[in-house]
């Protein structure tokens, strides 16, 4: 990937949706990650992508890398991605949301995802929960089509838009099926974001008028030069770039990073901005949990705020003002 400058924060004079920087008079990026697993990630990731213009990110609610054995323990983690995730953020100046879902992986466990199913209406509808998802297909199992269907039919009750999460394996035939399904059940295009997308399923996604995601993660799903090609060969319209970031090999700053070498190999200003800002807010904000004066006018940083008594910093002195944020970061 390319790399970054090192200033305090990745200017672009062709982004416009940031306030004008008085300084140097050039108006710094802003971008949206709507694909990032912040549990997985540290602190000093969040200050790192405020610092180089992330300014919301939305973390789906996913399979944590080995199986779930109760319940409790997805009631715990939904209950942490509407709390100390979204205080965690916000304490860094980062507006977090997420979505909700029993994921297609854990489907497949039958002792507990009746259970789970019974649990998720309790959460969908809280503040910041911007979909419902990521639900659809890993295995292509029964199983995971009986509580895709489910969760769809959730989505259309609650008026939330779904995130569908395409299987690594059997690609195109997957997300065909997916969107089939969508169809079935009755969901508008419109509502979909149908996420790691790739060339083998792009141009279908979008001809079917569904939101084409795409993460720029190595080896296994997009890769940054690859995306520059797609947005020349497709253009802005309802395509997006999120990161996917999560515990595995993998870039926190992978949005930032896609829209400059977009930048450097000649993808127009609009385009750049509508898929590594705009579009995402677009496809999101139909929830009504999302909207950008939430970064735009955002609520004053005060470090010295707990949550339920505990605080994000380990010895640090804490911050008070947004513009001494940048003395926190290791040199």
């Amino acid at each position: 990937l390319p790399q970054i400058s090192s200033n305090n924060h990745l200017k672009f004079s062709i982004f416009l949706a940031r306030p004008m920087n008085e300084q140097n008079n050039q108006s710094a990026a802003m971008f949206v990650d709507p694909h990032i697993h912040m549990t997985a990630r540290t602190t000093y990731d969040y200050m790192i992508l405020k610092e180089y213009g992330v300014t919301a990110i939305i973390e789906p609610s996913f399979w944590m890398g080995q199986p779930r054995t109760s319940t409790g323990s997805f009631k715990d983690y939904f209950s942490s991605l509407i709390g100390w995730e979204r205080f965690r953020a916000a304490q860094f100046g980062i507006r977090h949301y997420c979505t909700i879902s029993l994921n297609p992986k854990e489907a497949n466990n039958p002792e507990i995802a009746d259970e789970v199913m019974d649990l998720l209406p309790l959460f969908v509808c809280k503040e910041g929960v911007v979909a419902v998802g990521e639900i659809g297909y890993d295995e292509m199992t029964e199983a995971e089509d009986k509580y895709f269907r489910l969760q769809l039919e959730l989505a259309k009750e609650v008026d939330k838009p779904v995130l569908v999460h395409t299987p690594h394996r059997n690609k195109k035939e997957g997300t065909s099926r997916s969107m089939d399904v969508c169809e079935e059940m009755g969901v508008d295009p419109s509502m979909v974001i149908v996420d790691h997308a790739n060339e083998e399923t792009a141009q279908e996604v979008l001809d079917r008028g569904y939101w084409a995601a795409f993460s720029i993660y190595p080896k296994t799903k997009m890769g940054n030069k690859r995306m520059v090609e797609l947005v020349r060969e497709y253009g802005c319209d309802r395509i997006i770039v999120d990161s996917a970031a999560d515990w595995g090999l993998s870039d926190p700053l992978a949005v930032p990073k896609t829209a400059q070498l977009m930048a450097e190999m000649g993808i127009p200003e609009d385009h750049i901005r509508k898929v590594c800002y705009e579009n995402a807010l677009a496809a999101y904000s139909q929830s009504g949990e999302i909207k950008e004066t939430d970064w735009t006018n955002p609520p004053a940083i005060d470090q010295r705020q707990l949550y339920d008594g505990n605080s994000v910093l380990r010895g640090q002195a804490p911050v008070v003002e947004s513009d001494k944020m940048a003395s926190l970061l290791i040199e």
